[in-house]
């Protein structure tokens, strides 16, 4: 049978990214001597070993050092020069097979490498799934971001449950991510989020943080050493069914303070990870810092901060052009999808809401998280308020909780994109007009608003937010009705009773 034109072109262009890769890549990829040099290491460390499963060799699997990538023969078979400044050794695990992890339920997909000259042997054993995992679902937790045992409690006792019911009655593959700033600069309590996602019955992989970094460090390199303690490389990439994941650092340290940057190595190892990935497949990348944002625009300033997007992002578009990408991130504590350099950027809100000091983030984005559901190449999503079932996708206010809206009802409709259609009905049936409102939510500022509110975190406030609508109501309206449609077809309405 002739492939249809479209898969042709693909496979074509597949074949021809893997002949350009193959002129720039050798077998061996040998770091250079000054590298070696100014980290007083020996060049000379090689690197070998198998990737298997039930005791066959699994061949064409990438293993990485964080710097070059190679793939497997057909045997499973591994050998490379490790670079002088690598600390790890890890496998981008092949679409298939169960994810290994670690005792309390975090991805385990590496091994440490010790800067010696000595070679190193490693096996990576991986495990058949029983069912494939081309339908899977996941789910993002962004901003866990506990400081205390209180603040852990809560984190255990409101999301976890939650998780893991979501877990039991999901069927097929699934997995968790847990997108930066798991903890609030207190990096001893990492062993708290460990064993709370360890109850969750799912595998986790994880994003840094610019809250989970060794803070006291003077250069970036060194300020991720704890969080490679427990979950390993910063950065690195995996394969569930036909869908390529990859796992970002954007937190770019300087001793005083961060912004949001991806180094050259790291853009570097990206590209040849991406050269084993067909164009024209999903890919679905994760990082903490976004690379784009508004935020500046509705707080009134000129220029985005350094620490609020990714500075180099445009390098990363591009890298991004062949392939179906969608970027998901975290930082803000808000709600926000963004659609820069051809990609749709997905931001969060957060696990913590304004750091555990109620049920809302800044822009009245319930606390909550993403959910996920990939069918083949198709990727659908919602937004998971913390307390509440699926259906909670709005919140509405009264005519006058809005002084700037006062004779209208106002919908804060947080995970609204420009594919979803908002619309409200009177008691009467009458459609009215809605239009959008950009305002700060009505709870987040009788949460958040003003020098001594909340208690617990005073510097924070509410900020304007772009998924506010209104429409305005007269003296005889008796109730209103949003339905609000997402780019899925799923509807849901919610119901405001004016007066009797």
């Amino acid at each position: 049978m002739t492939s249809p034109p479209q898969w042709s072109r693909r496979r074509f262009l597949f074949t021809s990214a893997q002949t350009t890769a193959g002129l720039f890549l050798s077998p061996l990829r040998t770091p250079t001597a000054r590298a070696a040099s100014a980290f007083g290491y020996s060049f000379e460390r090689v690197v070998e070993g198998i990737v298997r499963s039930q005791g066959r060799g699994v061949g064409s699997v990438s293993i990485t050092d964080g710097y070059g990538v190679h793939r497997t023969a057909s045997d499973g078979t591994f050998r490379f020069l490790a670079d002088p400044r690598a600390r790890f050794v890890y496998v981008s695990l092949p679409a298939g097979y169960r994810i290994p992890t670690n005792p309390r339920g975090t991805g385990r997909f590496y091994r440490s490498l010790p800067h010696t000259s000595a070679a190193m042997e490693v096996t990576f054993e991986l495990e058949s799934l029983t069912e494939s995992d081309e339908n899977h679902h996941f789910l993002l937790l962004a901003d866990v971001q506990t400081e205390n045992a209180e603040e852990t409690a809560l984190f255990r006792s409101t999301t976890i449950p939650e998780v893991r019911s979501w877990a039991d009655h999901t069927p097929g593959e699934k997995f968790g991510v847990a997108c930066g700033d798991i903890m609030f600069n207190h990096l001893e309590l990492f062993p708290t989020y460990e064993e709370a996602v360890s109850e969750t019955g799912i595998p986790f992989f994880q994003v840094v943080g610019n809250h989970d970094l060794d803070r006291d460090e003077w250069v970036d390199v060194a300020s991720t050493r704890t969080f490679e303690q427990f979950f390993g490389p910063p950065y690195y990439s995996f394969n569930r069914g036909a869908v390529h994941y990859i796992v970002l650092d954007d937190i770019f340290w300087y001793g005083g303070g961060y912004i949001g940057y991806i180094d050259a190595d790291q853009l570097n190892w990206l590209k040849e990870d991406l050269a084993t990935v067909e164009p024209g497949r999903l890919v679905i990348v994760m990082l903490h810092i976004p690379l784009a944002s508004t935020q500046h625009k509705r707080v009134g300033q000129d220029r985005p901060s350094p620490s609020g997007i990714v500075m180099n992002r445009a390098v990363l578009y591009r890298l991004l052009e062949p392939y179906q990408a969608h970027v998901l991130s975290a930082h803000t504590h808000e709600n926000e999808h963004l659609f820069e350099g051809g990609i749709h950027e997905q931001v969060h809100g957060a696990v913590c809401g304004a750091w555990w000091t109620g049920p809302v983030c800044y822009d009245g984005t319930p606390c909550g998280y993403g959910v996920y559901e990939v069918r083949g190449e198709e990727l659908r999503w919602r937004y998971q308020s913390t307390g509440f079932g699926s259906e909670h996708q709005m919140r509405l206010y009264r005519p006058g909780e809005l002084s700037t809206y006062p004779d209208h009802v106002v919908a804060n409709v947080w995970n609204f994109d420009p594919q979803w259609s908002v619309r409200a009905f009177s008691d009467r049936g009458e459609e009215l007009d809605v239009t959008s409102c950009p305002a700060p939510d009505p709870l987040s500022i009788r949460l958040h608003q003003g020098p001594d509110l909340p208690p617990k975190r005073s510097w924070i406030e509410p900020r304007l937010n772009y998924h506010m609508f209104c429409c305005r109501v007269s003296q005889e309206t008796r109730s209103v009705q949003f339905e609000v449609t997402d780019r899925f077809g799923e509807v849901y309405r919610e119901r405001l009773q004016l007066h009797t």
